[in-house]
């Protein structure tokens, strides 16, 4: 007959649920519970299914997790092996598993999901970009598939998501550079069509308009979120607009870029030129000299994205379908 978990469980004078996570090495078990469980588990010769179990349950115990970009592109930014940190710290807890890949665009992107969700591979999806007209959510929502997203979606209402005030949080950004003299401020971001790219913007808008400088759209450019593209559209903005005084960027990788062009072109920082960041990443705290940036709390989005979903795949009861996580302008050398 075969020996069953209570079993266990009975003999090592804990819970299932103890044993469950016990094999399953949870962290949150003490090493000399783990190595009992394991050596009583082997005497009655019991040995954890998780394939029947995930089908009888028809669960998976696993989330899907795709990034925006290539995977190299992806781990060469800080920020995304900071979110992903919060991710599996949060599945670890609650004994899921992560299945992650990468896409290259917006097709790629939903092909993989289709992939993961139509081969009931994840119980659930985390989407880290939001756009405004999102396929990736038009087909989540019509095939009853829990998510959550990564962004401040229009129709907050409708689905679970967790973000940052970015509009807020730029706003406060260019107006400090306004208080410190800056006038001719640039703004160097991701694709626009992503709703973090559009709050920040609305937030360098919001500033400027603020103390009556005229938003010039010029001085507004549309980049990758990498060190290249910051490098490479610095030298052409620089080359045009001369008495530029201040750079504003929606990533840090963007705003190592913009530095290494303006020391390049033998343009003071931040006597002559500031420069900002966002994101915080470790790589701020490095650079010469250090960066200004705006801390997001990027491993707790990534915490407190994967609770919310998890919780909606285990169809718990929901205070709210989304949080907001602070956030916090570092000043560093980069700014006068």
């Amino acid at each position: 007959m075969r020996v069953t978990i209570r079993e266990v469980a009975y003999k090592a004078g804990v819970s299932p649920s103890t044993v469950s996570r016990a094999l399953k090495g949870s962290h949150l078990i003490s090493q000399e519970t783990k190595d009992k469980i394991n050596r009583i588990s082997k005497e009655l010769g019991y040995f954890p299914n998780e394939i029947a179990r995930s089908l009888a349950n028809k669960s998976t115990q696993t989330v899907g997790l795709v990034l925006p970009a290539s995977a190299q592109d992806s781990f060469l930014n800080p920020f995304f092996t900071s979110f992903i940190q919060g991710v599996t710290r949060c599945l670890e807890e609650r004994d899921y598993s992560l299945l992650l890949t990468s896409a290259r665009n917006e097709t790629d992107e939903l092909k993989r999901i289709m992939k993961m969700t139509n081969s009931r591979r994840v119980d659930g999806i985390i989407l880290v970009a939001v756009r405004e007209h999102d396929k990736n959510i038009n087909y989540l929502m019509e095939g009853d598939i829990p998510f959550v997203v990564i962004g401040d979606p229009k129709e907050r209402e409708k689905f679970l998501w967790v973000d940052n005030n970015n509009q807020k949080a730029m706003y406060q950004v260019v107006n400090s550079l306004i208080q410190s003299g800056c006038r001719k401020i640039a703004f160097l971001g991701g694709n626009q069509e992503l709703t973090v790219t559009q709050r920040r913007l609305k937030g360098y808008t919001k500033a400027l308009a603020k103390h009556n400088i005229e938003v010039r759209k010029e001085l507004i450019m549309e980049v990758n979120l990498q060190e290249t593209e910051g490098y490479i559209f610095t030298k052409e903005l620089l080359s045009n607009h001369k008495s530029i005084d201040a750079i504003v960027t929606t990533d840090d990788l963007i705003a190592y870029g913009v530095i290494k062009a303006v020391r390049e072109l033998k343009i003071r920082i931040p006597e002559d030129i500031s420069i900002t960041g966002f994101n915080n990443t470790i790589l701020a705290q490095y650079l010469s000299p250090t960066l200004s940036s705006v801390e997001i709390n990027s491993t707790e989005l990534g915490y407190k994205s994967t609770e919310l979903l998890v919780r909606r795949i285990r169809k718990e009861q929901l205070e709210q379908n989304y949080y907001v996580i602070k956030t916090d302008f570092i000043k560093r050398e980069s700014c006068k």
